[in-house]
């Protein structure tokens, strides 16, 4: 377990920062209708004195995400679709947050994620809003799952549209509860993509990570190019979290894109783990520290750092023409500030944007995790302006 570092957000185990920051990011996507606080806190008091006991976490998670979706399928038995829709994506929610600690994927790790999948499409069936359409984006021989979340407010019959990507660890469902109704509400599209080494991309599809995620955003710009209900002429790009790496290098290598969201800076990401394997994992991380090598597709973290030497930016970035918006927490602890300025400096666009959140205005933690609708209106606000 590793101490968190600040104490001015709210770490529910202070002995631990990897639970109290995915307790946080639970609890922050309670605007989005992600969680109750009486269900989280139901599971907090449960975990309370088996901190660190990941297997704990995933029981108990899981029994609330159960739990919840039993009075889901009950509302929609009895015709209160919005009811049934609202659990559903809590559910959604407790099923992956509490998989996602269990490292190799085992078949009770899969059956979970599978469940919280199944649930986000009862979710997407039954809500009156916004309208979410299951897509799949042809990908070399297979396909890429995904969401086309589509605008709002706007008279528009061809809105502007943002490809979104996740992160190291997160999926295209924990993305819709992180920023996507402030971006749709705002008259933008949001195509929400599992890419190579995410979701069900790396459980289901055989997909590992790979460095070269231009060739998955050139995907999602290719079937956008063949909707009526998209003008592909302004559609952008963005990610959190590992996804500071995967957009800004779409960004650079595919010119289609038309502005950039970077929600968390990634620099040189095998520095990044070449530091946290040297401190044997004793560091802040928001995953266990054998997730790298299983969802690069490797057996150890040796071969995973290998793989990791192409996972950099420089000479990259400079080729960006697009606007560029890069946001990061003043006291990330799993990412310095440092990176993220060697990130924002080497970007070759004329028209950027560093914001740096800091403690006393709140999104001080990495990817916001601490005050989440401080950024997602940011981007929202930003990607308006820019498509």
């Amino acid at each position: 377990m590793t101490v968190p570092g600040h104490s001015n957000w709210f770490t529910y185990f202070p002995q631990d920062y990897r639970w109290s920051a995915a307790l946080a990011g639970i609890l922050g996507t309670a605007p989005f209708g992600g969680a109750d606080l009486g269900e989280v806190a139901r599971v907090g008091r449960r975990l309370r004195d088996r901190v660190g006991d990941d297997e704990a976490w995933f029981e108990h998670w899981g029994r609330e995400a159960g739990r919840v979706r039993a009075r889901a399928e009950e509302a929609e038995r009895t015709d209160y679709r919005l009811t049934a829709a609202a659990a559903y994506l809590r559910a959604c929610n407790y099923y992956q947050m509490g998989e996602r600690f269990r490292t190799r994927k085992d078949d009770r790790a899969l059956s979970a994620y599978r469940a919280g999948v199944d649930c986000f499409h009862r979710f997407a069936a039954l809500t009156d809003r916004p309208r979410i359409e299951a897509v799949e984006v042809p990908f070399e021989n297979t396909s890429l799952p995904g969401y086309l979340v589509h605008a709002e407010n706007t008279v528009s019959p061809r809105p502007a549209c943002v490809v979104y990507f996740d992160g190291l660890d997160i999926t295209k469902e924990l993305q819709y509860l992180r920023g996507v109704p402030d971006i749709i509400r705002r008259g933008t599209s949001c195509l929400v993509l599992d890419g190579p080494g995410n979701g069900e991309a790396v459980r289901f599809r055989g997909l590992p990570l790979r460095h070269d995620y231009e060739v998955a955003g050139a995907a999602a710009l290719d079937y956008l190019e063949t909707r009526s209900d998209i003008d592909a002429g302004r559609v952008g790009v963005m990610g959190i979290s590992l996804g500071g790496y995967y957009a800004p290098r779409c960004a650079a290598l595919e010119p289609r894109f038309r502005a950039c969201v970077a929600w968390g800076a990634i620099w040189d990401y095998h520095a990044t783990w070449k530091r946290r394997v040297d401190l044997q994992f004793a560091t802040p991380l928001s995953v266990p520290g054998e997730h790298i090598a299983w969802v690069l597709g490797v057996e150890t973290v040796d071969a995973a750092l290998a793989k990791l030497r192409a996972f950099r930016l420089k000479g990259v970035v400079e080729q960006i023409r697009s606007p560029f918006l890069l946001l990061h927490g003043a006291e990330d602890e799993q990412v310095p500030v440092a990176d993220a300025q060697a990130l924002f400096d080497a970007v070759g666009s004329e028209d950027k944007t560093l914001r740096i959140f800091t403690g006393d205005e709140g999104g001080a933690q990495h990817c916001q995790t601490d005050q989440l609708t401080i950024a997602t209106t940011t981007i929202g606000d930003w990607l308006t302006e820019k498509l």
